[in-house]
């Protein structure tokens, strides 16, 4: 992850930060998107955003639903839509375990990162996602401010 970090190509564009607060992300799984060259320019200058999205595995294959990518205003012709189902491309095996996990185990899968990837490419990131209940909510914001306390204890004894 750090090389990615340092490579000048490597930019992310939106994330879904709500995400690993509301699931228990079990597995992520890398995907291509296929994209109009309209949102490719837009996904340059920054506008979009994924956190009301989701995946699902219809007829064999895999779509991103409800992500929002803003209008590229130099687009005069070829204009897209906003939130237009988007294709996501995997491998058939990495299909087929999606398929299983959301239909026979009844996970979801929940958008994390977009991002343009070291080679320039538009990717986003998938998680493969069991919701949690309130009490585990209170439970995870527990265990993240002590471990914020604890922390600021270790650094003021030092």
């Amino acid at each position: 992850m750090a090389k990615q970090k340092t490579d000048p190509n490597y930019k992310v564009i939106a994330e879904n930060r709500r995400a690993r607060f509301d699931y228990a992300i079990e597995e992520d799984i890398e995907c291509g998107i296929v994209l109009e060259g309209s949102e490719v320019k837009s996904l340059r200058a920054g506008g979009s955003n994924i956190a009301e999205s989701y995946a699902s595995v219809d007829d064999g294959e895999l779509w991103l639903i409800n992500s929002y990518i803003a209008p590229y205003e130099q687009a005069k012709v070829f204009k897209h839509e906003e939130r237009r189902r988007r294709k996501l491309l995997v491998s058939r095996k990495e299909l087929s375990n999606l398929w299983n996990a959301t239909q026979r185990k009844g996970m979801t899968l929940v958008p994390l990162v977009l991002y343009f990837n070291h080679k320039g490419r538009a990717k986003i990131k998938i998680g493969i996602a069991k919701g949690k209940k309130l009490h585990d909510k209170r439970e995870t914001q527990a265990k993240r401010d002590w471990s914020r306390q604890k922390q600021r204890l270790l650094k003021d004894h030092s």
